[in-house]
Parts: structure tokens; sequence; C-alpha cells
């Protein structure tokens, strides 16, 4: 082993103390108008970060532009057949604070879909990536490639910025890359996992309609789209893929530069893979029940075990919310209302866990919130539906996330929003606000 790594090794072990040190004793301390524990500890709560487009109440749950998740799919023009709505309508939604008409919704449906096919040049750069790269590394990829075609960049270069009218080249920027990023996903989707066969758009689908399609799904899947992307599109400006987005963005970075950033973020372990670490363990929690849906008293003792084990119930608690989840409602609604899904042994497992473990976990009483949230139930239907490669549940995500944090970042540029530039200090300063050495 290196000497470097040696005696990097020596400073990280003295180093560790202190840290833990100033987080357990002196967390409260304050340094100016935040504490020493809030420095350390990612900025938790710390409201510095200015959106209309979604709020999240600890009690009530997310809002977009002002409305809570049942009345957004109420208000919102509906795809003909479907109890669900357009995304392109939640689009319009989230850019203006208003409920599109159906006539406004289907101009941007009409849009999209002139705008929907995939450049040559995107393409080749999936197809140069060996096949067993992961998902979202061709995701992150074929954004930034998009890069090529930027609208604010081209304006840019060219010495066309304004400030009062740049959020125009944003705006058609993040149009454009929604309109592409469906089939995008369902390009890689049908490159890895179907043998590199495709399948030609239907001019008569929308956009959630036309996924679900181009992977080869059925038609009740279309409807897993549209839910599924309306759900995931925005939860604040605080996550780490809509903050990495508005970031980057701050520096003038073109829209593709700023999502192809929020992607890689989405990607980490703690961010957007607790779905597919949630079902994983579901379904080995299954395994151990002797692979059958368990008894209420089964699956307490099992709950029980679990935790006195020292393991957590994955999907239950939220870093904000103190309730349960309404996009974990949502989904389960769409679950108990789809024959065939309702009695699937998977669902029913879960939909026992969500009328067992919060009782175990207020018992336990180590849980800030007993109740599931969203990832406690959104990857049991895409399981459902056959589309069981777990790594591609965070593609799935992203797809659905774009629609926040591009609307986002549109507004910040045309609010003229400064480049983010927090200030850091030192452990030692640390040390010396807190009154120790």
């Amino acid at each position: 082993m290196s000497t470097l790594k040696e005696v990097l090794r020596k400073k990280i072990d003295e180093h560790r103390p202190r840290t833990t040190r100033l987080v357990k004793e002196f967390g409260d301390v304050k340094l100016g108008d935040v504490t020493i524990s809030q420095a350390i500890g990612g900025a938790r709560g710390i409201k510095c970060l200015v959106t209309d487009i979604s709020y999240l109440d600890p009690f009530e749950g997310i809002r977009f532009r002002g409305m809570t998740i049942p009345e957004t799919f109420a208000a919102l023009p509906k795809v003909p057949g479907s109890d669900y709505p357009y995304v392109e309508g939640f689009w319009y939604l989230l850019l203006t604070g208003d409920v599109p008409t159906m006539e406004q919704t289907l101009e941007v449906v009409e849009a999209w879909k002139a705008k929907a096919q995939l450049p040559t040049y995107v393409i080749d750069v999936l197809r140069a990536m060996p096949r067993d790269t992961h998902p979202m590394t061709m995701f992150s990829a074929g954004i930034l490639a998009m890069q090529r075609d930027s609208v604010f960049a081209k304006n840019y270069a060219a010495g066309k910025f304004n400030k009062m009218t740049c959020w125009e080249d944003m705006f058609e920027d993040c149009d454009n890359m929604m309109a592409k990023l469906g089939t995008l996903g369902a390009y890689i989707y049908r490159m890895k996992y179907c043998g590199d066969t495709h399948i030609e758009a239907d001019p008569a689908l929308d956009m959630g309609g036309q996924f679900a399609h181009l992977i080869g799904q059925c038609e009740e899947y279309k409807d897993v789209a549209r839910m599924y992307f309306i759900l995931h599109s925005d939860h604040e400006s605080g996550n780490v893929s809509a903050h990495t987005t508005h970031l980057v963005a701050s520096a003038l970075s073109d829209a593709y530069y700023s999502y192809s950033a929020g992607i890689n973020g989405l990607a980490g372990p703690l961010h957007g893979l607790a779905n597919e670490e949630v079902l994983r363990w579901t379904q080995n929690f299954m395994a151990k029940l002797g692979g059958k849906v368990p008894t209420e008293e089964e699956l307490k003792q099992a709950l029980w075990d679990t935790l006195n084990s020292g393991q957590v119930i994955p999907g239950y608690g939220h870093a904000v919310l103190r309730k349960t989840d309404p996009r974990y409602t949502s989904q389960r609604e769409f679950c108990i209302n789809t024959p065939g899904l309702a009695d699937y042994p998977l669902f029913q497992l879960v939909k026992m866990i969500f009328e067992v473990a919060p009782g175990v976990l207020t018992e336990h009483g180590k849980a800030k919130n007993p109740w599931p949230n969203v990832d406690a139930q959104s990857g049991v239907i895409q399981w459902y539906y056959g589309v069981n490669q777990y790594e591609f549940y965070t593609v799935l995500f992203g797809i659905g996330r774009a629609l926040g944090c591009l609307a986002n970042i549109t507004w910040d540029r045309a609010l003229g929003y400064a480049i983010e530039r927090p200030k850091s200090v030192t452990t030692a300063m640390l040390e010396e606000a807190a009154g120790v050495k």
C-alpha cells in the first residue's frame, strides 16, 4: 500500500472523532443563523432555496403549484379512455401554475411528438458504450450528448445573451429535452434488455402512452407510465437531483449540462436507488416467509425480528414527511383498482406491511415517521408488469423527475437567480465556535 494512502488513513482516523464530537456534543451551537449540526449534516432544514413549482408539507405531503396529488389528477385533462392525465398537461401546469385546457394540453402533445425522435448522433453515443454499462450512465450520457443542439449555448456563444429574455432559450432546451427523454429511456431499455430490437413510434400516442408502447408494454402500463412520471416529477428543490440541476444551471450552464448532472446525483444509492432496494428487500422478506402471504401475526413477528436484529424496514420513514406519502397512496389505489394486480401476492404483502408496520414501528419507538414513502410501493408495480430489471428503475424515476427540475431551472433563469456560492468553514473554526480544543 502506498505511503500516501497510509498517511491519509492516519489523518482520517485522527479527524473523525473531532467531527463526531462536534455533532454529538455541540450540534446546537450557532454559526450565525445555522447550527454546527446543520453545517456538518448536509444543510438539513436550512431555508435557502426558492421554488414555486412544488412544496413539501410534513403533514400534508407534496403540492404541485398549490394542488395536492388528488387535486392535480382531478384537475388536469385526461387521456381519452384513461383515468390519468396527460404528462404534457402536467408540464404546462408546472411551468405556468395554470391548469391547461384540453386544447392547450394537445398543443404540447403535438409539439412533443414532432420533437420526440432521437438524433442519430445520440444513438451512436449509446451504441458505442459496452452493453453492460449501467442504464443511468447511458441515460446521463444521452442527455449530455444532446447538448450539441442547445439553443441557449448557441445563442450565448454568438453573443446573443440577454438577461431578460434568456429564459426563452432555456425553455426551448427544456421543452426539447422533455420531448425526447421517454424515447431515450425506451431506446436504452430495448437495446439492453430486449435483444436490441426496437419498436416504431405510434403517432397517435401521448408521451406516457408512447413510452409504454416503445418498451413493448401492455395497454394498462400506459397509465402506469403517466402516473409514475407525474408522481416522481418534483419534491421541492432540496433533494439531490433537483438541487444539483439548479446548482449547475446557476452557472449559466444550459439545460443539458444541468440535468445530466442532476441524473448523476439521482443515480446515488441514497437518492434514486431506494425503490430498487425496497423491492429486493420485500422479495427476500417474502422468501423468508416461505414464498407466501403471511398471516398478520406472522408478519408482525417477522417485522419485530427485523428491527430487533438492528435492521430497518425499507420504504418506511421520510426526511420531511410525517404522514403516509401521498405518492404511495396514489400507487396503492392504482393497485387496488387494477384486476390482477390487486391479487398479486407481492402487492398483498406490501399492502399488509402498510397495515401492520406503522404500529410495530410506533411501538418500537425509534422511527420519527412510521409511515411509508413512495419507494415502498413503486417497484412492485413495475415487477408485476414484467419490468424486472432493477437497475432500470432509476431511469424511470429520472424521466419523471425531469419535469420538475427543468420547470425549475426555466424559472431560475427567468428570475435571474445568482450563481450559487455558499460559504465554507474549517473544522477548527467549528471547534472554536463550540469553545473546545
